[in-house]
Order: structure tokens, then C-alpha cells, then sequence
């Protein structure tokens, strides 16, 4: 070969490389649906540092969320991480793990309080609404060593504000998009944590829950939830909506990271009533119950409440039925939970406590605070023309139109709902068929987001759990057309340990998770 063609051939050669896409940092430290256990391993052998895996989720996010398929999941990024994942080295190095989260990339729901980063529910009247403190729980997350990555978007004010709304829109935030079609809907209100973990932006995240908003974007992205009993874990420095109904909660990929992620945040908080109540009855690692023969000798209730509206969702609740036998569990078929109609009620309850809570939040803030009560946080919605594009936020002024908790409507829909959810409804038809837990499916399919229309939600197990404030863990169960489609399992207050045993075992017999691809639908 001549020398004309000789450097032509390796001109090409070099063109052709050149060219090739480069390995992200995240590609090459193999990051992609990696565990907390696989993570700590990786530190343990020098595998690689701290800061090398928050740089290269950093990184992630800017390309996946910002830039490219523009999932559109997080609201800020953290400016400190990386001096964070500094300090944890340096404290890795001299021996000094602090536990299982020491130097795992987490994401908050951004209605969770960063004294460092803003806390907003989304709305534009929240901009830059920086708390005086840290929430119960997000302290206790850096006290493990926790990386927080930044806030991730949601439903504004966690979906309780207007009378229709899309899941994921914020004013703030604009819409998040669902990782396995971009067309879709990451259903909410956790929807920017769902999407975000789902797309393995960060390990795990937080999300908050009233009614669904744990369970169903977990569902919808292909994660397991887990809707802790309320108490378990503090609700202080988190922007409420009920102080009956509220809690956070784990997304992960795993039951396994969802269980070590739910023992780090539990505990005490006298700033929390509801947490009294859990004294005596949590632990500091749930991964005791993490038993891949959990569904052997289990008798479990098959709740047929949200069955009949999908009939693809039914066709696989049904094979999910069918494997829980098989695995050894025992299931008994259950037509109703609560016999009596307690929506209403449960509405009422949200409004009362939506417009106290809110109001004492804006209190906590200090004089600084961007918005004072909920009156002047109706006139400044009501008056930005981005916040009134698409939605009427006409729940805003429902709630404000509310007396206090002296009320008699009040009192009367919370006994009525709490009794009806509670002793005359999972806690009764638990008893009256010797059920360890109640299963069914969590949702439908992601439905494509309309923002004219507003969501389209078809199938819902949430409520029981949701009202009686008792725990509830979706897990993925299998795909629609690519989409995935979640499996929830629930209980008595305090159960998390027998749900996890349940939900593991369901886990490891089917293996079903599926990384999205994060592609644009038709």
C-alpha cells in the first residue's frame, strides 16, 4: 500500500472512531440498575470512589433529563453534592462508614424539606421558598451518608389543587414524562422521583403519599413503593396535605433497596404526634425480612374491587394470583373491603386538613416565607398566567372556603372514614379470613399525557390502605405493550415487616423489572 493510501486508510480509520460515541462515566462504572449492596461492595473494593459515581449521575442528569430524551424529572440539582461525596471518601478512607446509605445517590420529592436547595410542591408562588431547616427525614438521610442529588418535580402540591390536572405537570417544573414512552404519563404525585429512579438517575428516591402517590408511580415506572403505615416515618419539614393520610416513602428498583432505604428514616419525631405511635413497633433494618420463600404458609385476600376495568391488567393479576399459589401461598377471594361508601368523607377530611396544614407551613417558613397563608397563595396562582394555562386549581379555594379542625363535619368524616377503612374494613376482613395481607392490582398502564383532558386513570387499589393509614407495597408484576403494570400488596398498621417477606418473595419468583429505554411514543 502506498503512503497516500497508508494515510488515508488510517485518516478514515481515525474519522471512524473519532466518531463513535463516547462511554459516559456512568456506562463505564457500570451504574445501570446497580444496587445499594452492589454499590457499598464497589466502595468496599476500591472499585471506584464516591465522587466518581455522584459526578457520573450528575452527568446522567444533565443528559437524560435536561438534555436529550428530556425526561424532565428533576427541579434542581444539589451545587454541594460533589464536596459531599468528597467528605464521604475522606471518611470511607479512615474507616468511617456510616451505614448501609454511606455515599448512595438519592433524589427528594420536592415537597420534602433542604434547608440548602428550595422546597416549592412546584408552584411558581414557591419559587425560591428556601426552609430554615432540613426535614425529620431528610436529616436523618445525611446523617446515614445519603448523597442528595437535587428535588424532583410532581404533581403540584402533590395533585391536591385544581379539579381535573395531569399527573407530573407542576407550574414550576412543566411536565415530567414517563422513561419507558415519553408520550406517556409517570402517573404522580411522586412523579419526577418514579421517573427519575426508573431511569437510574440516582439509586433511590423519596416520595410522599396520601392516596396513590407512592403506589401508582411506582407502578407506572416499574418500581417497587413502599407506602409505609402513617407514623412510621416523620411527616415534619414536609409540605402537607393531611395529617390522617400523609407519609413518605421509598421508590426503588428493589424490595431489597426499598427495605434498607425504609430503615434508615424511621424513628421518633415529638414534632410528629403520629410517630408516638410506632414506638416498639419499627426496626432499624428491615432486610431481616428479606425471605425469597416469604409467600410459603401465607394466606393472602385477592381483593376483585379494581378488576373489570383493563381487561389486560386483569389477565395478569390473575397469573400473579396463580404464581403466588404455586409459590406456596394460600388465596382467598374478596369481593369488598369496606362495605360502606366513604369517599366523600375522605374528601372532606383532605380539605379541612389540606388548608390547616398548609397554612401552618407557610408559618414554619419564617418571615421570609414567599407566600403567608393560603389567601395569598390563591390571589398569586390565580393571578400567574402560567399557573392558570391549563388547570383552575379551584381545590385551592375549596379547601380555603373550610372551618378549622373544631368543625363537626370534620370530626364526623374523620371518625366515620377511619372507622369504616380501619375495624370495619381491612383490619375486619383480615380477621374474619386469618389474612396475613390483601392483594391487587395497583394500576393500569401509563395513558398518554393530556394536558387539555387532564389524567385518564382507570384501575386504583389505593384507597383502603390510603385511608386507614396502613402500609401498602407495589411491586412490578409484568408489561402491557412494553408499560409497565404493578402488583400491591397491603395490611394491618405495622405490617411492613410480613408485606416485605411477601413483596421479596413475589420479587425473586418472577424477576420482572426491565430498564426503560426512554423513547418517544407514536
Amino acid at each position: 500500500m502506498g503512503f497516500k493510501k497508508t494515510y488515508l486508510f488510517f485518516l478514515v480509520l481515525f474519522l471512524i472512531v473519532a466518531c463513535q460515541p463516547k462511554e459516559s462515566k456512568y456506562e463505564q462504572l457500570g451504574l445501570e440498575e446497580i444496587t445499594i449492596t452492589e454499590l457499598q461492595n464497589s466502595y468496599q473494593n476500591g472499585d471506584y470512589s464516591i465522587v466518581d459515581v455522584t459526578e457520573a449521575y450528575l452527568n446522567r442528569i444533565e443528559s437524560i433529563d435536561q438534555n436529550g430524551p428530556q425526561l424532565n424529572s428533576m427541579l434542581y440539582v444539589n451545587p454541594n453534592a460533589i464536596e459531599k461525596a468528597k467528605t464521604l471518601d475522606k471518611e470511607l478512607a479512615n474507616g468511617n462508614k456510616r451505614g448501609p446509605l454511606h455515599g448512595v445517590p438519592i433524589v427528594l420529592k420536592d415537597n420534602v424539606d433542604t434547608h440548602d436547595m428550595p422546597t416549592t410542591a412546584g408552584a411558581r408562588p414557591m419559587e425560591g421558598s428556601l426552609p430554615p431547616d432540613d426535614a425529620f427525614i431528610t436529616k436523618k438521610l445525611r446523617e446515614a451518608g445519603a448523597i442528595i442529588l437535587g428535588k424532583s418535580n410532581l404533581s403540584e402540591w402533590a395533585n391536591f389543587h385544581s379539579s381535573f390536572s395531569s399527573s407530573g405537570w407542576s407550574g414550576l417544573g412543566g411536565q415530567t414524562h414517563n422513561p419507558y414512552d415519553l408520550s406517556r404519563n409517570p402517573c404522580g404525585s411522586s412523579s419526577g422521583t418514579g421517573a427519575a429512579i426508573s431511569a437510574n438517575l440516582a439509586v433511590w428516591g423519596i416520595g410522599t403519599e396520601t392516596n396513590g402517590s407512592i403506589t401508582c408511580p411506582s407502578s407506572a415506572n416499574g418500581l417497587v413503593g413502599i407506602k409505609p403505615t402513617v407514623g412510621l416515618l416523620s411527616r415534619s419539614g414536609i409540605i402537607p396535605i393531611s395529617f390522617t393520610q400523609d407519609t413518605p416513602g421509598p421508590m426503588a428498583r428493589t424490595v431489597s433497596d426499598a427495605a434498607i432505604a425504609l430503615g434508615t428514616m424511621v424513628g421518633i419525631d415529638e414534632d410528629d404526634s403520629k410517630t408516638l405511635k410506632s414506638e416498639g413497633k419499627f426496626v432499624n433494618d428491615y432486610t431481616q425480612f428479606l425471605n425469597k420463600d416469604g409467600l410459603k404458609g401465607k394466606r393472602i385476600g385477592f381483593w376483585t374491587g379494581p378488576l373489570g376495568d383493563h381487561h389486560r391488567v386483569d389477565t395478569l393479576t390473575h397469573q400473579t394470583v396463580r404464581l403466588l399459589e404455586n409459590q406456596g401461598a394460600e388465596v382467598v377471594e374478596l369481593k369488598t373491603i369496606t362495605k360502606e361508601s366513604i369517599g366523600g368523607e375522605s374528601f372532606q377530611v383532605l380539605l379541612y386538613e389540606f388548608k390547616n396544614g398548609l397554612n401552618e407551613y407557610f408559618k414554619s417558613l419564617g418571615s421570609d416565607a414567599p407566600v403567608k397563608n393560603m389567601d395569598e397563595l390563591i390571589e398569586l396562582t390565580l393571578a400567574d398566567s402560567i399557573e392558570m394555562h391549563y388547570f383552575d386549581h379551584d381545590l385551592l379555594i375549596t379547601a380555603n372556603e373550610k372551618g378549622d379542625l373544631n368543625s363537626e363535619e370534620y370530626k364526623k368524616s374523620l371518625e366515620k372514614m377511619l372507622k369504616h377503612t380501619r375495624e370495619k374494613g381491612i383490619d375486619r376482613v383480615m380477621e374474619e379470613n386469618n389474612l396475613d395481607a390483601i392483594v391487587s392490582p395497583t394500576g393500569a398502564p401509563a395513558w398518554k399525557t393530556d394536558l387539555i383532558n387532564g389524567d385518564n386513570f382507570s384501575v386504583s387499589s389505593s384507597s383502603p390502605a390510603a385511608r386507614a393509614g396502613y402500609p401498602n407495597i407495589t411491586v412490578p408484576m409484568g408489561y402491557i405493550d412494553g408499560l409497565p403494570v404493578g402488583i400491591s400488596f397491603f395490611g394491618k398498621a405495622w405490617s411492613e415487616p410480613k408485606l416485605i417477606e411477601i413483596a421479596y418473595a413475589f420479587e425473586q419468583a418472577t424477576n420482572i423489572r426491565i430498564a426503560p429505554t426512554l423513547e418517544a411514543g407514536e
